[in-house]
């Protein structure tokens, strides 16, 4: 399963039936799991952790160095992908570096498409979808179910929040609380992803009254200390509103209005 003209580490360590495809490189302090996929003329280099069932496809770029003027061939600069992703064509993720806690990790099963970049320090949750070109600065989270339009920017130290959702060429400078709909550069918010939660399998109670929360945040003219108590009341009837409520409160940057 391993093509003869992969070049193999001595030091990684393949599961017996991890499938390597011709010309892929595969370099020391590199751990793939069983029933992962790799394709041709992909590069992957330590330390890395590649858990089970991952499919990458041909060209793509895993572990690499940090592209940090900072860094400094640290030793805690890992990489940790879970089960079940897909990573496309031309797909580049870095390893983290000591100013952000040392890992770059990415979660289960997440739909990773061509040329997307994952920079050093990034958190990537679990059900996402990245379309083509999207682009993560380092340090940036991004929690569960999120989709990333094609071509969206988001800027270093951004958080974006579960459910959400960007259209195509965003560019996300704050924080996008959960459930939310942005658009443009910079982006701003379009509405609650209620087709998304919708898919999801969000009832409509749940949906209404996360409509009454984006309303109290984005239509109801309230400044922002004012509008989460209106969130704190709305949590009482559903843990999604305390959800978004939680996540607006935690933020740094600030959130997109």
């Amino acid at each position: 399963m391993i093509d003869s003209t992969a070049i193999i580490h001595p030091d990684a360590v393949l599961a017996a039936n991890v499938s390597v495809g011709p010309y892929s490189i595969i370099g020391a302090d590199v751990s793939i799991e069983a029933g992962s996929v790799i394709g041709p003329h992909v590069i992957i280099n330590g330390p890395t952790k590649i858990g089970p069932d991952n499919k990458i496809f041909q060209y793509c770029s895993i572990g690499d160095d940090p592209q940090d003027k900072k860094y400094q061939k640290e030793k805690n600069s890992v990489l940790e992908i879970g089960a079940g992703n897909t990573i496309r064509e031309y797909v580049s993720i870095n390893r983290g570096t000591a100013d952000g806690g040392g890992k770059t990790i990415i979660g289960d099963n997440n739909w990773i498409m061509a040329y997307v970049h994952i920079a050093h320090d990034c958190i990537v949750g679990n059900n996402t979808v990245f379309a083509n070109n999207a682009t993560l600065a380092g340090h940036v989270t991004i929690d569960d179910f999120v989709i990333l339009g094609g071509f969206t920017g988001v800027h270093q130290f951004c958080r974006v929040g579960s459910y959400s959702f960007s259209a195509i060429a965003s560019v996300i400078v704050k924080d996008v609380p959960p459930y939310v709909l942005v658009a443009g550069n910079s982006a701003k918010p379009s509405g609650l992803n209620r087709e998304g939660l919708k898919r999801h399998g969000f009832d409509s109670d749940t949906i209404n009254i996360l409509r009454k929360a984006y309303k109290a945040i984005y239509r109801d003219g309230l400044v922002l200390k004012d509008a989460l108590k209106v969130l704190s009341d709305l949590a009482v009837e559903s843990d999604k509103v305390e959800n978004m409520r939680s996540f607006i409160e935690a933020s740094q940057r600030g959130i997109v209005r």
